[in-house]
């Protein structure tokens, strides 16, 4: 009789560890975030969007604690969110704006956020592509990233990002407001409809000539063969036998190129 009490006993303790072994797992795999933090950086690209002043929300954003930033931004789904909607924002404020020497946007560090400055090679390049280089077909690692990069960057590179980051150019993505709750689906259909629309099947030839920012960013795509996978994949057709060719960049300014019923 005792020792079944103690089988007893012993299996319940089994299941209250399980149990809070499940819950600590299930917090790890969701941790939390700052929904304020995140929300504003779709205001401030809808403000963008609407023309309406912009200097309350950058000041609510340059007056983050960079602890607050950190904490708020916990897990890649968030940190895509914000620094996606950011970029996209602050790209059409500084492409307006008197910031003087128009040559060094990228660059310059205009974007101030949690006491901080950031620049656009930053968002993009340090912490929406983990700190890879700009050059090298993304094969190599920026050798000197600053901590704060290293601490705000996503865990691991989403090839999907190039789809979703607009620098004005006619040859860009459109620009969409990412949620935090649809940022998945929303991804997906980015990707979907860019490389839907920008890549070229020669059908005769064997030929597909895809948008050059899968090129430049080849790394981030896996490779050639990522490439092929990936155009497989959002085009619906088995690319394998097929010869991958780069369509030129078309650089022609286009400011404003939203997403239909986007907002």
């Amino acid at each position: 009789m005792r020792a079944l009490l103690f089988i007893g006993l012993f299996l319940v303790a089994l299941l209250v560890i399980w149990g809070l072994s499940a819950i600590s797992w299930n917090k790890k795999d969701k941790p939390d975030y700052n929904k304020e933090i995140v929300s504003l950086s779709g205001q401030l690209l809808l403000y963008v969007k609407t023309e309406d002043p912009t200097d309350s929300l950058e000041l609510a954003l340059s007056r983050i604690a960079p602890s607050e930033l950190k904490t708020g931004l916990s897990n890649d789904i968030a940190r895509k969110v914000f620094w996606i909607n950011m970029y996209n924002a602050w790209f059409q404020i500084l492409s307006v704006r008197d910031t003087g020497d128009k040559s060094n946007l990228f660059t310059a560090k205009f974007i101030p956020i949690a006491s901080m400055l950031f620049s656009l090679d930053e968002i993009e390049h340090g912490i929406l592509r983990k700190y890879r280089s700009k050059f090298s077909l993304g094969y190599l690692p920026q050798f000197f990233p600053t901590s704060i990069i290293k601490e705000l960057s996503v865990s691991k590179i989403d090839y999907r990002i190039h789809f979703a980051l607009n620098c004005g150019a006619k040859s860009c993505p459109p620009i969409a407001f990412y949620d935090y709750d649809a940022l998945e689906d929303q991804l997906e259909t980015a990707a979907r409809s860019f490389l839907s629309s920008e890549t070229e099947i020669d059908e005769e030839k064997k030929i597909v000539r895809a948008s050059k920012i899968m090129e430049w960013f080849k790394a981030d795509f896996g490779g050639n063969q990522g490439i092929r996978i990936i155009l497989s994949k959002y085009v619906d057709k088995n690319l394998s036998g097929y010869t991958i060719q780069f369509k030129e960049y078309n650089w022609d300014a286009q400011l404003k190129n939203f997403v239909p019923d986007s907002d």
